[in-house]
């Protein structure tokens, strides 16, 4: 599995919102400019959100987006699955009961489950607020007041 610009934006996107949550709604270009992430490639990556619960938008001159939950209640796994698709390492392992047609004679298919089992729960386990309170564990002179 390799996560691809899109992923890896999306996440430093959403770790900047959960980041400036207290501030409401935070315009692209703020991110943008936070981020050194281009403000064309933030619209498209928002596009993807707009049909999750992850992120609220408002529209005018106060417009912006917010997450629409707290840090605490979203994963890595979640934003990585929206923007990525499937974090299977094969396509064989990403249904539930496994379509391949070897499947019965595949001695390598445990290896895959394996894996994608260890990957999704590894990701699950982590939530944007883990990584803000990991980010304030390495520099705790950060803040403002």
């Amino acid at each position: 599995m390799r996560v691809s610009t899109k992923g890896r934006y999306a996440l430093r996107m959403m770790v900047d919102l959960a980041e400036h949550a207290d501030e409401g709604f935070i315009a692209l270009r703020d991110v943008a400019e936070r981020q050194g992430i281009s403000k064309k490639y933030l619209e498209q990556i928002v596009g993807v959100f707009h049909r999750s619960d992850l992120l609220r938008a408002n529209r005018g001159s106060q417009g912006g987006y917010m997450l629409s939950r707290s840090p605490s209640k979203c994963t890595v796994g979640e934003i990585l699955r929206l923007t990525e698709g499937s974090l299977a390492p094969v396509a064989c392992v990403d249904s539930d009961p496994v379509e391949c047609e070897r499947s019965a004679d595949c001695s390598t298919l445990p290896v895959w489950q394996g894996l994608n089992k260890v990957v999704n729960e590894y990701l699950d386990g982590i939530t944007l607020q883990d990584i803000l309170d990991k980010k304030r564990e390495r520099d705790p002179f950060n803040y403002v007041i």
